[in-house]
């Protein structure tokens, strides 16, 4: 069985013994298949070095950082993969529907991010509302202008949060928000109960009136049918005008360009996030270099311990296909029929 691990390049080596979701340490899955008389490919390759690859391998590891966008057509010239095992959370680079209609099971490492990305929700947050990166920049410029800085800098203190989406990310989010006193809102496909509410310190609004309402919007929801440019020209005209935009979610639930204008005109008072699309983002991408940004690279579910259990997630996964036993069910983003 050949196993091809798509992972992001490291050319460094002095590395944190659990920094293991580079091409260079493969999830320290090698030693493993090697003995089960398996082969790892462990790589940073895209395109026409990839679909080679591919031809015939059995089992795909690709990450929501450093993403195989696995449409039709590369999963039909895979004609050997019976696996997709995404080193993270989030598989809207994998069309789930054509791999189940060929057989293939579609897995993640559910929860393995969680905590990881709650918190640098926090981060952002407050990078975005007491204008941190302005301030920062001041720094290595030699400069010390208070006043510039200040007049955009405010107390999360009083705000209104709006939460989209309140599954395992969102709802950490709103659990580590309770401490700044701030009111919580939240929008989601399943209503939580009112205990869940209580302990989260959430209140459900309408989509429409989070939108309107709030300070701060965060972003934690799939991308699926719906919600790709959720936040174009229009919804985000419907925002607080100076109210701050963050997304962790995936970068497709907001309209580049509009996003652009949104900051460079000031309606936004700012946005962050860590989710790009394409990924990796190109050098010219809209958002590199606009206004009232504190974007950073996909990195936030990728912390030390995050990789760690990632790693620990994947190789389950790997044990139960190589026992020819099923994924384990909470691993399970799709599944063939049958």
């Amino acid at each position: 069985m050949k196993v091809v691990a798509v992972l992001y390049p490291d050319d460094h080596p002095d590395r944190h013994p659990d920094v293991v979701a580079s091409a260079a340490r493969g999830l320290d899955l090698g030693d493993r298949l090697v003995q089960a008389g398996h082969e790892l490919v462990s790589t940073d390759a895209t395109g026409d070095e990839l679909d080679a690859l591919l031809t015939d391998a059995e089992v795909l590891i690709t990450t929501p950082f450093w993403p195989v966008y696995l449409g039709r057509d590369r999963i039909e010239a895979a004609r050997e993969l019976k696996l997709v095992i995404t080193a993270g959370v989030g598989s809207d680079h994998v069309d789930a529907d054509a791999a189940t209609e060929r057989g293939i099971t579609v897995a993640e490492v559910t929860g393995s991010n969680v905590v990881s990305v709650a918190e640098h929700n926090v981060l952002q947050i407050l990078a975005l509302v007491r204008n941190f990166v302005p301030a920062h920049r001041q720094v290595g410029e030699g400069r010390w202008d208070v006043a510039e800085v200040a007049q955009e800098a405010h107390d999360l203190e009083g705000k209104t949060v709006g939460m989209i989406g309140l599954g395992a990310i969102g709802a950490r989010t709103a659990l580590r928000l309770k401490p700044f006193d701030v009111t919580t809102l939240y929008h989601a496909r399943h209503r939580r109960s009112p205990a869940e509410e209580a302990t989260l310190g959430v209140r459900y609004a309408r989509l429409d009136d989070l939108i309107a309402g709030s300070d701060v919007i965060c972003a934690a929801l799939p991308l699926m049918s719906g919600s790709t440019a959720l936040f174009d020209a229009d919804r985000l005209a419907a925002m607080r005008p100076g109210s701050w935009l963050v997304n962790t979610a995936r970068g497709a639930i907001a309209d580049a360009g509009a996003v652009r204008e949104a900051c460079a005109s000031g309606r936004l008072g700012g946005y962050a996030g860590d989710t790009w699309y394409p990924q990796p983002a190109p050098a010219d991408h809209p958002w590199r270099d606009m206004p009232r940004q504190a974007m950073t690279i996909h990195y936030s579910g990728m912390t030390v311990e995050a990789q760690r259990r990632i790693a620990d997630g994947v190789a389950e996964i790997l044990d139960a296909h190589l026992d020819g036993a099923p994924v384990p069910e909470d691993y399970v983003v799709a599944a063939p029929e049958g």
